[in-house]
């Protein structure tokens, strides 16, 4: 409602009053109103991107947090067509605070442009924990809980296309399953009412040539169907 909006009617409930009253119009009351701050879907899903990561750098949620140089809540554009889970930040990630911006996150980089995906453009890249594990092992499933509220409050508030799921942890994380990253792979699921789309980690790439060539078909895959909802990317 606006200020003028809001002053008409204080005015018309000023004058029923008096009229209901006495019958005497008292002089004109001076009313001041701003306008009404417009509503902000953030507001609504718990906070922006840069109050989620104020929380991450401070979090103390779990036992990661002890051994951590820096956090890396994620990056890439507000709007993404794309978001990227992998599995944990890495020690270049940790001396970053930034996600998959060691090795693997070059070779991320190169399969994301291979289709027309950027970080700086079209996609938005996280974990499902932002701290760093020790040694760089697996998240075990408290650390991954103890981060799920960050990672949902981005996904919502991003409103992405479509996930894509880079290796098994991710995987499980979103999809509660156990199951082999082979026998999720080549269909879409769901999260968050968001369609989501498995494929390998570009570090099991790096460790094994003939990974190479399946996590092509799943890019492939996934181009079709950004351009069977986007029109194009």
């Amino acid at each position: 409602m606006t200020s003028d909006e809001k002053l008409k009617i204080a005015n018309f409930l000023d004058l029923l009053c008096d009229s209901l009253g006495s019958g005497y119009r008292s002089p004109k009351r001076d009313y001041h109103f701003t306008d009404d701050a417009p509503e902000s879907d953030t507001g609504r899903d718990g906070g922006s991107l840069e109050q989620i990561a104020a929380e991450i750098s401070v979090c103390t949620a779990c036992g990661l947090c002890e051994k951590r140089t820096n956090a890396a809540p994620g990056e890439g554009s507000p709007n993404p067509l794309v978001m990227v889970i992998g599995e944990a930040p890495g020690a270049d990630e940790d001396a970053a605070g930034r996600p998959f911006v060691g090795k693997a996150g070059q070779l991320l980089d190169k399969m994301l442009s291979s289709i027309g995906l950027y970080r700086d453009k079209n996609c938005y890249i996280a974990n499902t924990v932002k701290c760093r594990p020790p040694s760089n092992r697996e998240p075990d499933a408290d650390e991954m809980s103890a981060c799920a509220n960050y990672l949902d409050r981005q996904i919502k508030l991003l409103k992405p296309l479509l996930i894509l799921c880079a290796g098994k942890t991710a995987a499980k994380r979103l999809l509660n399953s156990g199951e082999s990253l082979t026998r999720l792979r080549l269909r879409f699921y769901e999260y968050l009412n968001v369609p989501v789309l498995v494929t390998y980690h570009p570090s099991a790439l790096l460790r094994e040539e003939s990974y190479k060539r399946p996590a092509w078909e799943d890019l492939k895959m996934l181009k079709a169907k950004l351009i069977s909802l986007n029109g194009n990317i």
